[in-house]
């Protein structure tokens, strides 16, 4: 696959350290308690630099959907759903729906995490309807 690959920050070690493991891990701020992603270095909601990753459960809801029918670089395979995760406990993630036909992927379609490793450092968290059977990493 010669698909560009996310490179880990400071501020994003943790979780990808966590998708490693077969973790979904989101930021959550102690003082307000407001889930977010992507990580920053203060919370969105009250600027505070109090928070930390706390595990997610990896099961959500789709927010919103495209089917992506052109690559974005090399190593996509097209068409792909595109989609804003809704996380059950709070945050959002943008992330593809896979192992499902593109265009059936609906506003409301209940997924969960499915982890795909890249390499041995990078391992992405994708979403597969809740119903779906597949073995994660």
């Amino acid at each position: 696959m010669n698909r560009p690959l996310p490179v880990p920050t400071q501020l994003t070690q943790p979780f990808w350290e966590g998708t490693r493991r077969g973790e979904l891990r989101i930021p959550r701020c102690a003082d307000c308690g407001e889930r977010f992603f992507v990580p920053e270095p203060v919370c969105p909601g009250c600027m505070s630099e109090n928070w930390s990753y706390e595990p997610s459960s990896g099961r959500g809801s789709v927010y919103s959907v495209t089917v992506v029918h052109r690559a974005p670089g090399p190593g996509f395979e097209v068409p792909f759903a595109l989609a804003v995760i809704d996380l059950d406990g709070g945050g959002t993630l943008l992330s593809h729906v896979v192992d499902v036909e593109p265009h059936s992927v609906a506003i409301g379609t209940r997924v969960r995490v499915s982890f795909r490793a890249l390499d041995d450092i990078i391992t992405l968290p994708c979403f597969v309807p809740e119903d779906h059977s597949d073995p994660q990493i």
